[in-house]
């Protein structure tokens, strides 16, 4: 076991930030570990059915955490998009694909379930991408959750059909009517368990204050609902998620999660490896014609069909590839649909293996061709600067706005709200329109061309405020005006002290970090919470401002000599700990002769 272990550990911290460092990717590190390792590769893995039902376990726990963040209210207001994307997809898919399964000469049965499991996408590839991106939080992110989750519901009847159309039945089988009572019953302990046992067992165990039992506890839970869903024939991760959400609104939410994680890390990252050690080379060796034709034609498939269902749910046009790629895949629940049917005669063991083979493999492509389509968008993007025609700017005003994202929309609804007029210049034709419906002047157009300069005003204007995200971008439309508006003042917003620098070495007087205030003002409030006067804290903070403008002032003739730069930073660390213990003190000799007097 400990050689094991360290096999596998070996081959993540040497297989993973070389993957990252090429832009590859968790994922497709992972697999690629796997592929390295596993029979097919250096051979040091050899149980890889026994490892992936181990590891399974990852993506069970990946999904308890994922219901810990979902409350039931919000759950309730999901359901739209649960059940009618997620049905809209699986009927497209799945009959698109079964179609693709007849023409290619499967009885009807087979045709089925192998477009039905096919359907069916990994919650953990997808889900794990999503979160890398940042993306699961975005409205589209949350429309690809709802239907994965949908997939894992639609997994219960799945599994239920399968022994009733079934040429020959399992040893030992129950009657379908007993699996669907079976599986409703189930689900039915997982509900009353969270609604009514969970909470007062985890007080319980609270109590003890003793971490590592909490730990224990959490585990305990949710490998005992897997073993209950595993017992009733239902998807473990579908249990785990119930029990989630059930919990979600606990006072435990937070210790829950956090002991988890680094579980889930850790057995989600095997369960990749293990993907990546099914891979069955030889098959890919015997009929590779018969397996490129194979997952070439499922994945064109389900994703055109994902594309179409993006239209249909509201999905922006700029989104929708980047949706249907993310759910591209073969699920990790069709391992377990093909055993099924091949174990109730629907499936032959030469078409199990072929169909095995296109979803690992098409595990495989999804980091891919997220890759292709972050250059093909880059290309497009880049295409847009260059040649896409701006705006017509019809009116001229005595500020323009470069930029109007997060940043931006504060400065111009305050100056709106002042009733002072702004020429506002954006490159996203999403975030235009939409601000357009509310009433902003927005125009689109990329603010480093000169010819959208002069058509905005700048020649007249009395101030541009910029406020655009792209450091590069920034410094160039900086550069741009200091050359051809030389008497248009510039208020720069800066992303981090050397893109503060840069803007100070070509003349702009004013320019914010845009996190340093708020910091500063999280930092008088945490002196006041620990009890200091607030009229204390406010001179110990302008204190640090003063400090931390003049070292940063100073860094500016020496932006280009990274040693002098080093040095200067230190220094002026140094002079700021050394005042900060002369004004504490003297703020001590002061506070003691009055408690004297």
């Amino acid at each position: 076991m400990l050689i094991d272990a360290l096999i596998y550990l070996t081959a993540t911290v040497i297989c993973i930030p070389i993957a990252k460092r090429l832009g590859l990717g968790a994922v497709l590190g992972y697999l690629i570990a796997g592929a390295a390792i596993g029979p097919w590769g250096l051979k040091l893995v050899e149980d890889v059915e026994s490892i992936m039902h181990f590891s399974e376990f990852g993506v069970v726990l990946m999904l308890f955490i994922i219901g810990l963040e979902l409350e039931p209210k919000r759950l309730l207001t999901m359901r739209r998009s649960v059940f009618g994307g997620g049905a809209l997809q699986l009927g497209l898919c799945g009959a698109v694909l079964a179609g693709g399964a007849l023409l290619l000469g499967m009885s009807w049965k087979t045709a089925l379930v192998a477009g039905l499991a096919m359907a069916l996408s990994s919650t953990a590839i997808a889900v794990s991408t999503m979160k890398e991106r940042n993306f699961l939080p975005t409205p589209t992110g949350q429309s690809g959750f709802s239907i994965l989750l949908f997939q894992d519901i639609a997994a219960i009847p799945l599994l239920a059909i399968i022994p009733l159309i079934g040429i020959t039945t399992v040893e030992n089988a129950d009657p379908g009517w007993q699996s669907v009572l079976k599986a409703f019953g189930a689900i039915a302990v997982v509900i009353v368990g969270g609604l009514y046992l969970n909470r007062p067992l985890l007080r319980i165990i609270a109590l003890t204050d003793l971490r590592e039992v909490f730990t224990a506890f959490a585990l305990m839970l949710v490998i005992g609902i897997a073993q209950l869903m595993t017992f009733a024939g239902l998807s473990m991760g579908l249990g785990a998620f119930l029990a989630g959400v059930l919990l979600a609104s606990s006072e435990y939410r937070h210790a829950l999660e956090t002991d988890i994680e680094p579980f889930k890390g850790l057995l989600l990252g095997l369960f990749f490896m293990s993907v990546g050690m099914a891979i069955d080379f030889g098959l890919l060796r015997s009929q590779p014609a018969t397996v490129a034709l194979l997952l070439v034609g499922f994945l064109t498939l389900k994703l055109l069909m994902l594309w179409i269902t993006a239209s249909l749910i509201g999905v922006t046009s700029r989104q929708r590839w980047l949706f249907a790629i993310l759910l591209s895949q073969g699920g990790e629940f069709a391992f377990v649909v093909f055993s099924a049917a091949q174990l109730a005669g629907i499936l032959s063991s030469e078409w199990g293996s072929l169909l095995t083979m296109a979803v690992a493999l098409s595990m495989a492509t999804t980091p891919l061709l997220l890759m292709l389509h972050d250059w093909w968008m880059a290309r497009i993007e880049c295409k847009d600067k260059k040649g896409d025609e701006a705006d017509v700017i019809d009116e001229s005003a005595p500020v323009i706005i470069a930029g109007f994202g997060r940043f931006g929309q504060i400065i111009g609804r305050l100056l709106l709200a002042n009733r002072v007029r702004a020429v506002v210049l954006d490159h996203d034709p999403d975030q235009i329109e939409s601000l357009r419906r509310f009433g902003y002047k927005v125009f689109y157009g990329d603010a480093t061309r000169l010819d959208l300069l002069r058509a905005a005003g700048a020649a007249n204007a009395k101030l541009l405020i910029n406020a655009i995200d792209d450091i590069d971008d920034s410094l160039a439309l900086t550069d741009l005006v200091r050359e051809n508006f030389p008497s248009l003042k510039i208020i720069a917003r800066a992303r981090n002290v050397s893109h503060y620098i840069e803007l100070r070495a070509r003349g702009v007087e004013i320019v914010q970090r845009e996190t340093f205030e708020s910091a500063l003002r999280t930092g008088r409030y945490a002196l006041e919470a620990l009890g200091f006067d607030p009229f204390r804290a406010r001179d110990m903070a302008n204190i640090f401002r003063r400090h931390n403008v003049a070292i940063t002032e100073s860094l500016i003739d020496h932006f280009k000599d990274e040693d002098r730069l080093v040095s200067a930073a230190k220094a002026g660390r140094d002079e700021l700990e050394e005042q900060i213990a002369r004004d504490r003190q003297q703020f001590e000799e002061e506070y003691s002769s009055k408690c004297w007097n």
